[in-house]
């Protein structure tokens, strides 16, 4: 990997809270479908905390990114790293205090998620203000990874310890990684916009941020890239069905469903510790472009195959491709986008991450149940492949695009 950007003192503090976070926010993401179901014996119910984790997020990711450019993005992390911290504490007080309230759990689960929506847009609109404008790539890749790892080894290291310590404890643990990660965040220099200006965030500031992302082709395509891979190729709906049909998975599940899951974060994290050679392509339109057609083909490879390993190693390509396109993506994010404007750009792109894959489970799940799921797969990777090259040559301007000079020195 390239670490250069580590070498710079306030990113490594920023990233330090990201790495003490990352497994600590995937115990939590364990735990609270695992008490719903225990609460309630309803998949129906688990099911309802997805609908509860993305409507903050749709409704304050774009919000978030306002704030995030009219005050001081330290202070807004510190806000929303305490918001964050202190849901968690209370899911872990109603759940070692035997509450057994499902809907005690959902409201903190809510709660915890508006915070959440706020910070990220927040946390990455402060990248390009830490790190000069070529390492911005590398410093992506680095966030990345370590979001990837914690995708991995989060819900297996919850697996592990759920029967010895018990689900309170995984609520602990991830409080205290929180609490750690506010002390690190303390430690930030100030980041105030540019113009100096301090001021609340209004109606009128989400509007301008749309009205700013209506004229700015290559932020657009961006978006969009994201939307055609997640929504028409993200087939993680169809994993159920295919590790038993497909791959012989008994009824109960087995080892082929956890595979599966498992396949594309796999990917991304195994891509992001090789990714050294990503910070030395400036064409980062092409990159997204070409990362975007594998994830296509690798989606396709996976609807064909027969065999539950060959499906694992498609799944693990796209992983990387996505993995690419997603730092790509992120530096153009970063340098494309205006100080006073990124934190709201970054707030779209929030909203477009969690909202795609969630669309893409609707329709592969109906797409599956008319067709079958090699249809639902493998016509989801020739529609992504499609759907690319036509968006390529409506917006032409995205493919040339090469990497920008950063509007700001970087701050230690």
């Amino acid at each position: 990997m390239d670490v250069r950007p580590l070498r710079v003192p306030a990113y490594r503090r920023l990233w330090t809270s990201t790495v003490v976070t990352a497994i600590g926010s995937q115990l939590t993401a364990v735990a609270v479908p695992k008490q719903v179901y225990d609460l309630t014996g309803s998949s129906g119910f688990v099911g309802l905390t997805g609908a509860v984790a993305l409507v903050p997020l749709l409704v304050f990711g774009i919000w978030g990114g306002a704030i995030a450019d009219v005050m001081d993005r330290r202070k807004l992390l510190l806000i929303t790293n305490t918001g964050i911290a202190v849901s968690s504490v209370l899911l872990w007080a109603q759940a070692a205090t035997g509450v057994h309230s499902v809907w005690v759990v959902l409201v903190l689960l809510g709660l915890q998620q508006s915070f959440f929506a706020i910070n990220m847009p927040t946390r990455s609109a402060v990248i390009a203000r830490l790190v000069p404008t070529e390492l911005i790539p590398a410093a992506a890749a680095l966030g990345s990874t370590v979001f990837t790892f914690g995708a991995v080894m989060g819900p297996l290291l919850a697996g592990a310890l759920l029967p010895v310590l018990g689900l309170s404890t995984l609520y602990l643990i991830d409080s205290v990684a929180l609490v750690l990660a506010l002390w690190v965040i303390w430690l930030l220099p100030p980041l105030p916009p540019l113009s100096g200006v301090v001021r609340r965030a209004g109606l009128r500031d989400v509007l301008d941020g749309f009205r700013y992302l209506v004229t700015q082709k290559v932020l657009l395509a961006s978006y969009l890239a994201d939307i055609i891979a997640m929504v028409a190729g993200m087939p993680r709906a169809l994993f159920p069905e295919m590790a038993e049909r497909t791959f012989g998975d008994p009824p109960g599940g087995g080892v082929a469903l956890g595979w599966l899951y498992a396949a594309i974060p796999l990917g991304a994290m195994l891509c992001g510790l090789s990714s050294g050679w990503i910070s030395r392509i400036t064409r980062h339109g092409a990159g997204v472009i070409v990362a975007v057609l594998v994830w296509g083909l690798a989606v396709l490879g996976f609807g064909l195959a027969n065999s539950v390993w060959l499906a694992v190693v498609f799944l693990a390509v796209a992983g990387a491709a996505d993995m690419v396109s997603a730092i790509y993506r992120t530096a153009i994010l970063q340098t494309a986008a205006e100080d006073d404007m990124r934190g709201r750009m970054q707030g779209v792109f929030t909203v477009v991450v969690a909202g795609g894959p969630r669309l893409a489970d609707v329709a592969h799940g109906w797409t599956a149940a008319a067709a079958g799921t090699t249809v639902a797969a493998a016509g989801g990777g020739i529609l992504v492949i499609v759907l690319t090259i036509a968006w390529v040559v409506v917006i032409p301007v995205f493919w040339r695009y090469r990497a920008v000079p950063s509007d700001a020195e970087p701050v230690s």
